[in-house]
């Protein structure tokens, strides 16, 4: 009786494994599904609708502009290239984009979150320092890369890129959904719109009013 009840469990437990590795980006059904903004002329699938096979060329397959070193130039000292769906269509159903980051001496891609991708980081040039949070009770993970070294950041979870070098650093990302997004958490928090109750903030992060008041004037969307 108790194998027939632990195969059950077993079963149960393995169905339920693989209806989570799909809740993300399903593996595809065809060779490609080339995104198009024109319902008329496609079938919907996964997000985008499919360009038909008949009219799909090389080029959506193609991008070009990574070469180009992003504007650093912001408070953050920091810049993000992502090529997503939006900008290759030709990855469209594929679960798959990469993005280039930029930073200044000392610049800050910001504790951050993407809702439907784990990232994974390899350093080209410069030092970075890394880490993930985990979910409750927050365990730090942190690491220094330098050129060459590569690190993961598991899906949703909060983390970071800070250049702790005196130049500019360079890496590349890839990213395991076609639009993996991308929640930055002092912009959602202080920035959202509308504004989240000050009253909320006050509470949640134990702060004075003013300080929660010139906190979400900072990062008011301009």
């Amino acid at each position: 009786m108790m194998k027939g009840v632990s195969f059950f469990v077993t079963l149960a437990i393995l169905a339920l494994a693989s209806s989570l590795s799909s809740a993300y980006d399903p593996s595809p059904l065809q060779d490609f599904c080339v995104a198009i903004n024109d319902i008329k002329s496609g079938v919907f699938v996964n997000g985008k609708f499919c360009k038909d096979p008949a009219m799909v060329s090389a080029n959506d397959f193609f991008f070009s502009g990574l070469n180009i070193p992003g504007n650093t130039g912001n408070k953050v000292g920091s810049n993000v290239t992502l090529v997503n769906v939006d900008k290759l269509a030709g990855l469209n159903t594929l679960g798959i984009s990469l993005a280039r980051l930029d930073f200044a001496p000392y610049g800050l891609n910001p504790p951050h979150t993407h809702p439907r991708g784990t990232e994974l980081l390899v350093v080209i040039e410069g030092t970075l320092l890394v880490g993930f949070v985990t979910s409750n009770p927050n365990k730090l993970f942190t690491k220094v890369l330098n050129k060459g070294d590569v690190f993961v950041f598991p899906i949703g979870l909060i983390h970071f890129q800070f250049n702790i070098g005196k130049t500019a650093a360079l890496a590349f990302a890839g990213l395991s959904s076609q639009n993996p997004g991308v929640i930055t958490i002092a912009n959602a928090v202080f920035g959202s719109v509308p504004p989240i109750n000050p009253d909320v903030l006050i509470k949640a992060f134990q702060l004075d009013k003013n300080v929660v008041e010139y906190l979400q004037k900072a990062f008011a969307p301009n």
